[in-house]
């Protein structure tokens, strides 16, 4: 009898070591998702569009198409670009990266030339990797540089300023981009309007794969030109140019004026003393009123698609514009009017017609459209998904925008405060709850010093080499 219940209970054991070896481990619930079950995804790009957008609250901004995106899905209110500048703020949103763990801050190099970013995996090469087809017109990447890797369609790119443009203003700047008004050609012949018949066009089209389609607007970046009938959505008489305060730069650091200083748009004095001010914000006016209506079309294009109902919507600027405000024109600041974007996500079913205060980041849109897409994740992306603030706007949200202008100048933006070090170590901090326009730096008020130190644990602790420096060298 002892015998036999031995034999059986070796039996027993072998057999459960057997049925162990063979079943699969246990393992994390499986999120990502097949082929036919991932969403499309249309990203929307547009140049130098800052806060000038209806839904953002601008009384004389025309943008009846981006508002009504804003109404399909979650608009950011608070949304920031990672660099005030196209290049390094493009790359931050492709690689998923700050630009102070790429160290491209400026418009030169191109990463796909530098050794610590020629291989990186971009946003939609990722999509490529899992089975996307990739398109793209437009300016995605600054100068409107292709790159093989990231998209497998191009489309129409007709760059800044084209050859059938007529120089309108006769302005003291070495670039002939600063300039300003009405071309009199069809419309269709415009810049914007190739980008967005093209993307009309292929969303037309039967794929047998989800797409990542993503195209880039070039207006409202300079030149400001418009067709007549976008102009004449702003009378002249009828313009208002921005509030600016006499001695608004008389509390800033110095690193702050030279960090800022840009020798390519006329000076704001020229821009008053000249009268052109209201005649330039009326152009900028029309520009971004013409990229709305291009906007438009590609939204209604997919309304009438077989991909209505299963496309994520991204639309988003690379970074804000400065029209007077502290008393200078162009982007290249660390100031709200250089950092804050649109940035509207819509999803298919998803949360619908709200808004969020939460400071967030264009750094974030990698991880979340992964998330979204049921891709698996990348550990090595530097941005948080949020798309915690997609289900719930109001969601808790502790974590800052951080924006970054050359080598180890940094903003941080919270929903109440901005606070700026400069690489000398010099300081600006701004109350937005009771001073939303910056005019009052109060980095010297012994009682917010507390807030500084709380502020200053979120700088980047990495702060690359400039690779443009360095190749200089």
């Amino acid at each position: 009898m002892r015998y036999a219940f031995v034999l059986t209970s070796f039996m027993l054991f072998a057999t459960t070591l057997t049925l162990s070896a063979t079943a699969p481990a246990a393992e994390k619930p499986n999120t990502e998702k097949s082929n036919a079950e991932k969403p499309n995804v249309l990203m929307i790009a547009i140049d130098d569009l800052n806060d000038w957008v209806g839904c953002l609250g601008h009384q004389q901004a025309k943008t009846p198409n981006i508002d009504a995106l804003a109404t399909r899905g979650v608009l950011f209110t608070n949304a920031h670009c990672q660099a005030p500048i196209c290049n390094p703020s493009r790359t931050s949103v492709m690689l998923g990266m700050r630009p102070s763990s790429t160290g491209i801050y400026v418009n030169a190099p191109w990463f796909r030339t530098t050794l610590p970013n020629k291989d990186r995996v971009t946003l939609p090469q990722y999509f490529s990797q899992n089975g996307y087809q990739t398109l793209t017109a437009g300016k995605i990447y600054h100068g409107s540089r292709q790159d093989k890797a990231s998209f497998q369609t191009t489309g129409a790119v007709p760059g800044q300023r084209l050859k059938i443009d007529k120089q309108i203003q006769q302005l003291p700047s070495k670039s002939r981009l600063w300039d300003f008004g009405v071309q009199e050609y069809p419309e269709k012949d415009f810049g914007d309007a190739q980008v967005a018949s093209w993307a009309v066009g292929e969303l037309a089209e039967k794929r047998a794969k989800p797409f990542f389609m993503a195209i880039g607007f070039y207006r409202p970046h300079v030149p400001f030109y418009a067709p007549q009938r976008m102009m004449d959505k702003f009378p002249i008489d009828e313009v208002k140019v921005p509030l600016t305060r006499e001695g608004d730069r008389d509390d800033l650091p110095a690193a702050a004026t030279r960090l800022t200083f840009n020798p390519l748009p006329p000076t704001q004095k020229w821009f008053v003393e000249s009268g052109k001010w209201r005649e330039a914000v009326q152009a900028y006016y029309a520009a971004v009123s013409f990229t709305d209506a291009q906007v438009g079309r590609v939204l209604k294009a997919l309304d009438e698609s077989p991909y209505k109902d299963n496309t994520i919507i991204v639309l988003w600027s690379d970074h804000g514009f400065h029209l007077g405000e502290k008393d200078r024109w162009a982007k290249q600041s660390l100031w709200e009017r250089s950092t804050r974007v649109p940035m509207v996500i819509a999803t298919p079913k998803g949360t619908s017609d709200k808004k969020c205060s939460r400071s967030v980041e264009l750094l974030s849109l990698y991880p979340t459209l992964v998330e979204l897409c049921g891709l698996p994740p990348r550990e090595e992306l530097e941005g948080r998904s949020i798309t915690p603030l997609l289900n719930d706007p109001k969601a808790e949200w502790n974590y800052p925008a951080l924006t970054t202008y050359q080598q180890n100048n940094h903003a941080v933006r919270t929903e109440q405060y901005r606070y700026i070090r400069y690489a000398d170590g010099s300081e600006e901090l701004y109350d937005h709850h009771q001073d939303p326009n910056e005019w009052k730096n109060l980095a010297n008020e012994e009682s917010l010093s507390k807030v500084k130190v709380e502020l200053a644990k979120w700088l980047p602790k990495v702060n690359r080499k400039d690779l443009v420096r360095s190749r200089k060298k």
